[in-house]
C-alpha cells in the first residue's frame, strides 16, 4: 500500500506528467530532425558523391554468392559506414538544436532573475533574495561602522 502511495505522490507531484510530455515532444522532434536530415541534407551530399545513396554506402569484404537460377545462397558481408554518416549528421543537428534551445532558455532565465531590469517581472523567491541580500549587507555596514 506504501508503494502505491508513493506512486500516486510521484504521479499528483507532475513529475511523471512532464516526463510524458517530454517524451512526446522528443518523438515529434525526432520525426523533424528525421526528415530534415534524409530529406533535405542527404540529397545534396549524395549529388557530391556521385548520385549515391549515402546510406547505401559501404565496403564490401565478401561478395555474394548467387546461384544460377538468380537466388542469393550466402549473403554478402559488408561494413555500412553510410549509416554510421547518416546517424553522425542526424546526432550533430539534434545536439546543435538542443543547444540553441538550452542557450534561450538560459538567456530568459537570467533576464528573469536580473533585478535591476524593469521590464521582466521578476519571480517572487528572486525578489526576496535580492531583498534579503541587500538587507544583510545593510546590516553588516551598520556592524563595521560601530566597531
Amino acid at each position: 500500500m506504501k508503494l502505491f502511495k508513493e506512486f500516486k505522490d510521484f504521479a499528483v507531484k507532475g513529475n511523471m506528467m512532464d516526463m510524458a510530455i517530454g517524451i512526446i515532444i522528443g518523438a515529434a522532434f525526432n520525426k523533424v530532425i528525421d526528415v530534415l536530415v534524409k530529406q533535405v541534407m542527404l540529397p545534396p551530399l549524395s549529388l557530391l558523391s556521385g548520385n549515391m545513396d549515402i546510406q547505401d554506402m559501404r565496403i564490401v569484404l565478401k561478395n555474394a554468392i548467387v546461384a544460377e537460377d538468380g537466388t542469393v545462397t550466402k549473403e554478402e558481408v559488408a561494413i555500412g559506414y553510410g549509416a554510421l554518416i547518416e546517424a553522425a549528421v542526424d546526432f550533430f543537428i539534434i545536439g546543435f538544436t538542443i543547444f540553441v534551445v538550452v542557450k534561450f532558455m538560459n538567456r530568459l532565465i537570467k533576464k528573469a532573475e536580473d533585478t535591476k531590469d524593469k521590464t521582466v517581472t521578476t519571480p517572487k523567491n528572486i525578489e526576496l533574495l535580492s531583498k534579503l541580500s541587500d538587507l544583510m549587507e545593510e546590516q553588516n555596514e551598520l556592524l563595521k561602522s560601530k566597531v
